[in-house]
């Protein structure tokens, strides 16, 4: 990690994302999930590798954090680690040619903090500034590079292609990477705030668990809730129908369509009747509907929308 070369080829990838940022080149179309999953053999291998890891590590490691830390103070930690980590949605903004979202998230960096006591609290949010997380794997999208095959890796989870160059750039800027590249401490204990966040991120993931359990090809489902995840964040929220019927294999029929709307009714009938945090039934299992404005629903296994660490080791992240 200490080259000469290293700070070189980073301000050579910031000139060079922003020349592309300015030129707004066009969203490569996503590849068709299911359908288009050239190394299936490989990533269930993996697949089959982290879920183990997960069962007998990450798994009951998250579910004794729960255990022991009240959701006040689950909640003041992943805040701490949500504004750690803006320095890397900041310079991902600048990068996709977005100068007012970057200017909120130095606000909510700049707020969270100082007011904030370096993080743990987030007045930002009650001041109304907005907070947008985004990463490389975005950036790259905005600059025409085409999605690529999905990949499932030993460690990291689910990435494609053209996400699993956010790992060496985003790291680069994200402060506990950056403690790591500068610290050899006794036992590597500078890696100690990295796996905290991986187990912050597993616990934030344990609600869903159930969802994935009783999934007919759990394989299947982490990748296709995965690509349905990351459409939504590279066109922040709003993916525009083209791209999601090209996603869901470009003959989404408006029959089809309106199954879906169906069974989302049902799902937010369910939640409301029993709750919000109760696990609805089969509508779960839908995929985003094609003609959705907001964010993915309940279909995604959760991810960090920036993460530029490797998700657990596990289905998701």
């Amino acid at each position: 990690m200490h080259c000469n070369a290293c700070p070189r080829l980073l301000r050579g990838i910031l000139v060079a994302g922003l020349t592309l940022a300015l030129t707004a080149c066009a969203i490569a179309p996503p590849r068709a999930e299911g359908t288009d999953d050239p190394f299936q053999g490989f990533n269930r291998k993996m697949y089959a590798f982290n879920m183990t890891a997960d069962k007998y590590v990450m798994r009951p490691v998250a579910k004794t954090y729960v255990k022991v830390t009240s959701t006040e103070v689950r909640t003041h930690i992943s805040d701490f680690f949500d504004n750690l980590r803006t320095p890397v949605t900041i310079i991902n903004e600048v990068l996709q040619g977005r100068p007012g979202p970057a200017l909120d998230s130095t606000a909510r960096f700049l707020i969270n903090s100082t007011a904030g006591l370096l993080g743990f609290f987030d007045p930002a949010t009650r001041l109304d500034v907005p907070q947008h997380p985004t990463d490389f794997g975005v950036t790259l999208a905005h600059w025409g590079v085409p999605e690529g095959p999905y990949l499932m890796l030993p460690f990291i989870g689910p990435t494609t292609v053209r996400d699993v160059w956010r790992l060496p750039v985003d790291s680069y800027f994200d402060p506990m990477d950056w403690y790591v590249r500068e610290n050899s401490l006794k036992w590597h204990a500078e890696y100690a705030p990295n796996v905290f966040y991986l187990v912050t991120v597993r616990a934030s993931a344990l609600p869903y668990d159930k969802i994935l359990d009783s999934a007919v090809d759990p394989y299947a489902f982490v990748r296709d809730a995965y690509r349905q995840h990351r459409l939504y964040e590279v066109y922040y929220g709003n993916p525009p129908l083209s791209a999601i019927e090209t996603l869901q294999g470009s003959n989404a029929s408006e029959e089809n369509t309106q199954t879906i709307e169906k069974l989302l009714e049902q799902q937010r009938q369910y939640e409301k009747t029993h709750g919000s945090s109760a696990t609805p039934a089969s509508p779960a299992t839908a995929p985003a509907p094609a003609s959705s404005s907001g964010p993915a629903p309940a279909t995604s296994v959760p991810m960090p929308a920036s993460s530029s660490g490797p998700a657990s080791a596990g289905s998701a992240n």
